[in-house]
């Protein structure tokens, strides 16, 4: 039943501009009222068992995922409610709640009337107008610059690394489920077959699905996978993803030809350390496809060696500065001068 609507959509962009909101069920009043009803309109996404629909506030907007055929899909809906309720992380999609209504719905049946239990399983997150990473990339001669696909590189590489420390195996991990802010920022979304272990380390995963293309070789040996090994199915998919960024392509591609592919499309002033760049991040890309999954390296091991890159060209040559960052040099400035009266100011960088 619809207990929550009391919620506006007012409360709702509250939630979107608090990062440290929680997410919290929503009534399907609301999601009604601001997806018009859930018209053809605003629909921007279809998948296997969903819909997206965009959903207009006051002053911002939101995307709502839908699912379709309920009752076959409830333990998909189940755990990516589950998994998104713990997942937050500036790379992976925000969660702003969910609804699970039911209500009875007089129906005729065989010439009498019935009561039938109507369901409807929605999910609500922040809209990200660039779309995913997969229209972006098609291409290594046009559209995105080296810089933006490192920082893209690397955020996906933070995103899953901050899931695995939660114990959570995305397993569908594709540039059609990586969305991107309007700085570049890639935020993984779309857990509706991940798992969420906890510590229940003697669960197995008997049924592996994916996508054809990003799934690892194991994925096709009808075996189980413990939860101990489930996290190299991800891995398998991050260097897919890699060198899809890197080449437009998948597959194996060898490292030189990689790096002089892109020799002529770098920044002059930059060119050797993001060629230093290129290569370490194609190095990675092969080290995860490798068909061993003991031999595929983990993401912390991955960080690493992305941390070695970024710190060869400090803050200003790769064009990557946080806002921690930003935070520091600003102290340091103000410590230097304690005189100076400072000004206040209510904006924050965006990334």
């Amino acid at each position: 039943m619809d207990h929550q609507s009391v919620i506006t959509p007012w409360d709702l962009e509250c939630m979107l501009c608090d990062e440290a909101a929680e997410p919290k069920a929503l009534p399907l009043s609301l999601l009604k009222r601001i997806t018009h009803d859930f018209s053809d309109e605003q629909a921007i996404g279809r998948g296997g068992f969903a819909v997206v629909y965009k959903g207009m506030l006051e002053n911002r907007t939101v995307a709502v995922k839908r699912m379709s055929n309920t009752y076959m899909y409830e333990k998909e809906f189940q755990r990516e409610v589950e998994c998104l309720m713990i997942a937050k992380h500036k790379n992976v999609v925000r969660f702003l709640g969910y609804c699970a209504d039911t209500q009875g719905n007089m129906a005729r049946y065989e010439g009498k009337f019935v009561m039938a239990d109507v369901q409807q399983r929605l999910l609500c997150f922040e809209y990200l107008p660039k779309g995913s990473l997969h229209e972006y990339i098609t291409d290594m001669s046009c559209g995105l610059r080296w810089r933006d696909r490192y920082q893209i590189i690397t955020g996906i590489c933070q995103g899953l690394h901050y899931l695995h420390h939660k114990h959570i195996v995305h397993l569908d991990l594709k540039p059609a489920n990586i969305l991107l802010d309007d700085n570049w920022v890639p935020k993984i979304t779309d857990f509706g077959i991940s798992r969420c272990f906890h510590e229940m380390q003697s669960q197995v995963i008997t049924k592996i699905t994916g996508t054809p293309g990003y799934l690892a070789p194991e994925s096709y040996n009808h075996t189980k996978v413990t939860y101990r090994h489930s996290y190299q199915l991800d891995i398998y998919s991050l260097g897919i993803v890699i060198i899809e960024i890197l080449t437009g392509n998948k597959g194996y591609h060898d490292v030189d030809k990689v790096v002089e592919s892109w020799s002529n499309m770098l920044e002059q002033s930059q060119s050797e350390v993001q060629k230093k760049q290129i290569r370490v991040c194609a190095q990675i890309g092969i080290e995860c496809t490798n068909f061993d999954p003991a031999k595929r390296p983990d993401t912390l091991h991955i960080i690493s060696r992305l941390d070695e890159t970024e710190s060869m060209g400090g803050y200003i040559k790769t064009g990557m500065i946080t806002s921690q960052q930003v935070g520091d040099v600003l102290n340091k400035l103000h410590q230097d001068a304690p005189n100076t009266p400072r000004e206040s100011s209510s904006e924050r960088m965006p990334l």
